[in-house]
Order: structure tokens, then sequence, then C-alpha cells
């Protein structure tokens, strides 16, 4: 088998209302989908994820200029090699951000083929099932105006617990006051409720205003503090792991196996958050995952992409071992993005949805369980 043809096609739409997390403001949704085709006729689709405000133009030039040429007429079930041959031949100007985005999503994409070509889901070509369902966490809490919001994030809180979810997290970084505001209004409003919160302050952060806030959330028996600080401050994690009782977590913004050695070498993390369509793509979260596990630390992927990344992401879920076994371990869960996201909702025919009993389902389709609807990739395309 051989790959004849590399697509990647860059999709964008404008929202209606506008939000923003502690980096800025969101004002269309955009992603990366790869299409790749070979000799048998197999297609696969992948996303290299535009991680926050990043322009999906920067993965999409990495693959058409510097990885096409070098995956064109290779076999596409070569997985590792080839993403060793990407990583190699991009390692002088790439190693982090878009350049492991555009390998992820051409990685991702030769993991869906693979799997349609033995007609087997990835998570079994991963080397087996662990779970076939996952509990999922609603993604949400951006801010329509910026500060004194509080209120209509605990109306928020209380919406995504009636819609099914036992589990959210919570945006923050937007000033410590306003931060510790919002905690304590949808503290009372699902006061009762069997709810379990995280919060992600997206490294709004210095070591100081972090540790106040953190300080705070230790009352509230968080799962997880995500980015309390930029990723480029490990100190800055490492001080608060040790000076915080709550867990810290971390890696979204973070990029392969070589990333993720820095902070587990470190001690830096309670729970890494790979993101499957930026740190290196299914085997690059098999990478993170082998590392992660010899550390006895957890692995919770980030996701925030189209349906196809949450695909992905659904089919590394699947395969993920436990940190540390026992009879009741705790699993991973999905992260699930209740903002508005056309990508997310129409351009997959399997979308992400709750069953009876709030879990997601994880498909055991080929590849990635999903079909991609061309109408609407031709709809949102933008080159």
């Amino acid at each position: 088998m051989k790959i004849t043809d590399i697509r990647v096609h860059i999709l964008q739409s404008e929202l209606e209302q506008p939000f923003a997390f502690s980096q800025g403001w969101v004002k269309a949704r955009s992603a990366t989908i790869v299409e790749i085709h070979t000799d048998h006729g197999l297609i696969g689709w992948g996303e290299a994820f535009a991680q926050g405000l990043e322009s999906p133009q920067i993965a999409a030039s990495a693959i058409e200029y510097s990885l096409k040429p070098l995956i064109l007429g290779q076999d596409p079930r070569n997985i590792e090699v080839l993403w060793h041959s990407m990583y190699n031949h991009t390692r002088d100007f790439g190693r982090k951000g878009s350049i492991i985005a555009a390998i992820s999503g051409i990685d991702i994409a030769l993991w869906d083929l693979l799997g349609k070509a033995y007609e087997a889901p990835v998570s079994q070509l991963m080397g087996g099932r662990f779970r076939d369902v996952v509990q999922p966490y609603a993604t949400g809490f951006y801010r329509l105006k910026g500060q004194n919001e509080a209120d209509r994030l605990a109306e928020e809180a209380v919406a995504h617990n009636d819609a099914g979810f036992k589990a959210m997290k919570i945006k923050l970084g937007f000033g410590v006051n306003d931060d510790i505001k919002v905690m304590q209004q949808i503290g009372r409003a699902i006061e009762g409720r069997t709810v379990e919160l995280m919060v992600d302050t997206n490294h709004a952060y210095g070591r100081t205003e972090a540790l106040r806030l953190g300080r705070v959330l230790d009352e509230y028996d968080l799962r997880w503090y995500e980015e309390p600080v930029p990723a480029e401050d490990v100190g800055g994690y490492i001080e608060l792991r040790q000076k915080l009782k709550t867990p810290i977590a971390g890696g979204e913004n973070e990029h392969s196996i070589y990333g993720f050695r820095e902070l587990l070498n470190c001690h830096a993390v309670d729970i890494v958050q790979p993101d499957i369509g930026s740190c290196g793509g299914v085997t690059g979260a098999r990478h993170v995952a082998a590392l992660a596990q010899a550390n006895g630390i957890e692995v919770n992927p980030h996701v925030w992409g189209s349906g196809v990344a949450q695909a992905a992401s659904l089919q590394v879920l699947a395969a993920l071992p436990t940190a540390v076994h026992s009879l009741y371990a705790r699993q991973p869960i999905l992260e699930y993005d209740r903002s508005s996201h056309p990508f997310r909702d129409d351009l997959v025919d399997r979308p992400l949805s709750l069953n009876t009993n709030g879990m997601v389902e994880i498909s055991e389709k080929p590849g990635l369980g999903i079909e991609v609807n061309q109408e609407v990739v031709n709809k949102y395309k933008i080159n």
C-alpha cells in the first residue's frame, strides 16, 4: 500500500457570540483537517490541533511544504517509522508547537488508514481496549464580557449538571479576586449535587498569583488545577505541586515524548494532558502514555478540536491503562467541549453524545470510527 495524496483543509467559522479564555478572545472556530489517500482506495482523516489562538494555516503550511514531500509514496502502515522520519526531518526547526501539530495531523490520519486496512478500531491496534465507555466532563465557563460574570457562570454549572454531566472544568484566569468569586458562586449553586470540579487558568498567572489562587482552590477538593503557570516555568509547576494539596495538571502546551520527559523527570505534574492533535498524534500519545505509566502518573488527554480530534482522543482513551492498578482505580475522563463549534457537531457522522447513563460510548468501527462529511468540509473550507 502506498500514499498517493495528502490534502489539507483549513476550516473556519465565525462565531455569532465571541467568547474569552484567559489568553484572549475567540472570534472564530478553526480546524486543520488532514486527508490521506492510498493506492488501495482507502482514505484516512486526521487533525492538526490549532492551539489557543493559533492560526490553522501554520500547521497546514508545515504539512504542505515540509511533510507531504516526505510522506508521499510511503507505506502508511509503517507508522512508527514515518513518525520518526517526520520528527527527525523537522527537528532543527520544529520540536514544539505547530510543527508537531502538523506531524500529529498526519499521524492520526495514518492510524485511521491502518484501522480501515485491518478492519479494526485504532484502540485495538494500539494493544486493546481497557474500556468501552468513558465519563465526560463539561468544558465551558468561557466569558462573554470578561470579569464579573460569576452569576451567569453559576447558572451554567447547573445547566451542565442538568444535561447529565457529573464533572465539569471551570475556566479561570481573569484575576484572582474574580476567580474566587466565580468559585464561590458555583459552589453555592451546585451545593447538594454530586459534581466533580476541575479548574483551568490557561497559564494566566505567575507563581505568586497561582499560589494565592491555589490555596483557595484547596478548599474545593478539586480533581485537578490545570495550567497554573506557563508551560516554560517547570520550576513553578514543581513549587505549586509541593505547596498545594490540589493535584497539578498540565501538558496541553507540551509536545512529544521529549517535552513530556522533562515534566516527568522533574516531578512537575500529578496528571499529564497531551492533546492528540498536537503532542505527536496517536503515536505521540502512545509514547507519552508509556512514559507516564513508568512514572505512575495519570494521563488525561486534553481535547478541544473538531469531531476528528475527538474521535482520535476516544480511541486513545480506550487504550489507556490506569496509572496504578487496583480494583477501583480512577479512570481517565473525556474533555467534552460544550462551546459553540460546528466542526464538532456537523463534521462527522458520529459526534459526541451522552448515553442514558451519562457516559460516552467509544466506537468499535474501523479506524477512528467516524466518517467525515465532505459537504461540511467544503462549506467551511477557506483555502
